[in-house]
């Protein structure tokens, strides 16, 4: 090496970091993969000080998302079990015929894309394009934040050193993100039964797909034949993936949403650099359960919050279509409303992967106005019908509101008065509409007195 390499900051601290992650003096490796969640043997110990070490050699800021990549399908092949031909012919009878009852229900087309059969190592694959850009905004503040903390740390020596590098000291901790996030993704993979299970569509090019190991745990001590159970959440796999290929627009819509939303989240600097100061080497674990609980994100802010509000509504019109659109198609089997309930006690527990995600990003995905969409939607279909339902997914603009999830009787009016060929209902904006077009002026307040400010006191008049 020459003397200017080694009197340059970003190489010092990148020699330092790599002597740090290659165990030297008393640095205990089983400590950091206690930090990262994983267990203290070698093998783990081993990979993870390897995916570190190619942090440190990244030349940018971003995130190595293959970390997290294999970390899943490492925890995913774990108990897999192989997929019998016996399961598979019955669960490609079970999609036959859930497509042939949903046509029965809902004027959304069938795919154009057959459904497929994932096992839970091939599920986690397909998925984690999704659920990194999903969780990318949330690792690249705790990244941003902890450089800071380090930086506000470090001593004066070492401040310019720090700024230098930079996105050493981000890769790596966005490396320690990426194998949270693996391993939240990994876990996941044995409880989810369907690819629309969580509610969002996670597969990027809309394919309905089942895992049949799953499938076939979800079903055990039920006392419901097995054919009943894999044609119920075939249904609602379908329809899920039929609503989202008919209304183009909302996959785009709910992702955006979904990461505009995380991208406002803020990391607590304070709570990191409390942690940084108390940090015990012989307690690494304290470092991960800040990042899992959810205790380095502050309380939303009101922004966040109304954010929130408006996605919660999104995700609770999709999955209360999804239900009353099941609950008709498979109105025929004689076990389904007990599967149905079973679904129901199921999304209402979640699993500990599932609230594992929503604490490391700060989102639940569960929508807790489920009940309520689920009852409007009933009340639309009683009174127009599965084609006048099924067309307010034709344009976001004609979606039901969260006011009409309040009191679902207004929509119904409105959409009985449409269908019996009566004009809709005049609203503020209509009105002002046609006052601007009749060349009015609405952008004047009255007076005092009730006149407005030329001095007439008969409303609005021609400009």
């Amino acid at each position: 090496m020459s003397d200017d390499d080694r009197d340059d900051p970003e190489n010092e601290l990148r020699d330092m970091l790599r002597q740090f992650l290659s165990g030297d003096g008393s640095f205990d490796a089983n400590q950091l993969a206690g930090a990262a969640g994983l267990p203290s043997d070698a093998a783990s110990i081993q990979a993870l000080m390897s995916q570190l070490q190619s942090a440190l050699r990244s030349p940018t800021d971003g995130i190595d998302w293959g970390v997290a990549l294999e970390q899943g399908t490492t925890i995913a092949s774990k108990d897999a079990v192989e997929t019998t031909p016996a399961q598979r012919a019955a669960l490609d009878q079970a999609f036959n015929v859930a497509g042939l009852w949903l046509d029965e229900v809902t004027s959304i087309s069938e795919l154009t894309t057959t459904p497929v059969l994932l096992s839970r190592r091939q599920w986690v694959k397909e998925t984690m394009p999704v659920w990194t850009q999903l969780a990318e905004p949330v690792a690249t503040s705790i990244s941003d934040a902890l450089t800071q903390v380090m930086q506000e740390q470090a001593p004066e020596e070492m401040q310019g050193m720090l700024q230098n590098a930079g996105h050493i000291v981000r890769a790596v901790g966005g490396t320690l993100f990426a194998v949270q996030l693996g391993q939240v993704v990994g876990q996941l993979s044995g409880e989810v039964v369907s690819a629309g299970d969580v509610g969002i569509p996670l597969l990027t090019d809309g394919t309905a797909a089942l895992l049949p190991q799953n499938v076939a745990a979800f079903g055990e001590g039920l006392d419901i034949p097995d054919d009943q159970v894999q044609i119920y959440l075939a249904v609602r796999e379908l329809a899920h993936a039929r609503l989202f290929r008919h209304a183009k627009w909302l996959r785009l819509q709910l992702i955006t949403s979904i990461t505009e939303f995380a991208r406002g989240v803020r990391i607590d600097t304070d709570r990191m650099q409390e942690l940084a100061e108390g940090f015990d080497p012989s307690n690494p674990e304290e470092l991960r359960e800040a990042m899992v609980s959810g205790a380095l994100i502050p309380p939303k802010t009101e922004a966040q919050q109304a954010a929130l509000a408006r996605l919660e509504t999104m995700l609770a019109l999709i999955e209360g279509w999804v239900d009353v659109v099941t609950a008709r198609a498979t109105a025929r089997l004689p076990k389904s409303d007990a599967v149905a309930e079973t679904v129901r006690r199921r999304r209402a527990a979640g699993g500990p992967a599932e609230s594992a995600f929503a604490t490391l990003v700060g989102l639940e995905l569960r929508p807790r106005r489920l009940r309520e969409a689920a009852a409007m939607w009933s009340q639309v279909t009683d009174a127009v019908g599965d084609d006048e339902r099924d067309a307010l997914w034709s344009h976001p603009d004609l979606l039901p509101t969260s006011e009409d999830l309040d009191d679902p009787s207004r929509l119904v009016a409105r959409l009985k008065a449409s269908a019996a060929g009566e004009p809709p209902e005049r609203d503020e904006l209509d009105d002002a509409i046609a006052a601007l077009l009749n060349g009015e002026d609405f952008g004047e307040a009255p007076g005092d007195d009730g006149s407005t400010p030329n001095g007439s006191d008969d409303g609005p008049h021609p400009v």
